[in-house]
């Protein structure tokens, strides 16, 4: 495991089972996954609101500028149909902060407290590790001196070892099946964090677009007064740019 910071002598006796491990690089895997899905999704989240914010102060941006133009000083209707665009983008705009302001409170806020919990798992992780490593050494440590002839020297050494590794052993054991009892709770309890979170996404998202569908129906209403087609609106574009194109300001040399 990547985790792993250094190698010793390995001890005879195998302390700590193949499938104990399996199943700790098991679980530790899925919550890495997890901790780099969540940073993901806060990013993404992020990303998603500033361009909303963006989008709909642009939008803001533009029909100020449409609204200053001197032709609404010319021409009562553009300047009917300016306003009203005008007030819609501003509404548009209210609605998308208030919807920013949730998300960020439902969703994006709690993404980085999920995340600022994965720092204190990993250095339990990297305790527990340690832990085996000091295991591992000190029982290689007993074995050694079990393999020596049993003079009174030895037999010191060997009680002595023995003294030294069974609070490691003990502290190992509690570390590990804390870690192996805990883990697997951890990562079944990201459903119930974060549905609240995704509901109150959607919920944010129905109740923006609800509005927007206003705000457009409305503004639809103010400005198609003659109920043109998108298609018989090109064609008269076209039109009208043809003959600025027969006058011989513009015309090619």
């Amino acid at each position: 495991m990547s985790w792993i910071p250094f190698k010793i002598g390995q001890p005879k006796k195998q302390i700590v089972s193949k499938t104990v491990e399996r199943d700790f690089e098991r679980e530790y895997d899925k919550l890495q996954k997890l901790e780099d899905q969540t940073k993901k999704l806060h990013k993404d989240m992020k990303k998603s609101t500033e361009a909303d914010l963006a989008m709909s102060k642009a939008a803001v941006k533009i029909s100020a500028d449409l609204l200053s133009n001197p032709l609404c000083d010319q021409d009562q209707t553009f300047l009917e149909s300016m306003t009203a665009l005008d007030t819609a983008m501003k509404r548009m705009d209210s609605f998308n902060q208030e919807k920013v302001n949730q998300i960020q409170k439902t969703v994006i806020d709690p993404l980085k407290k999920y995340s600022g919990v994965f720092p204190s798992l990993n250095m339990a992780v990297k305790r527990r590790e340690q832990a085996l490593q000091d295991y591992k050494r000190l029982q290689s440590k007993v074995e050694k001196y079990e393999e020596k002839e049993r003079t009174g020297p030895t037999m010191v050494k060997l009680h002595q070892a023995r003294e030294e590794l069974r609070p490691v052993r003990e502290d190992f054991e509690v570390k590990n099946k804390q870690l192996l009892d805990e883990m697997p709770k951890f990562y079944h309890s990201r459903i119930d964090y974060f549905q609240p979170s995704f509901e109150a996404l959607i919920r944010a998202q129905v109740m923006y677009f609800t509005e927007m569908y206003k705000i457009f129906s409305e503004l639809t209403d103010q400005i198609d007064q003659a109920g043109l087609t998108d298609e018989q609106r090109e064609r008269e574009t076209e039109a009208k740019l043809s003959e600025l194109r027969a006058l011989s300001i513009v015309a090619d040399d």
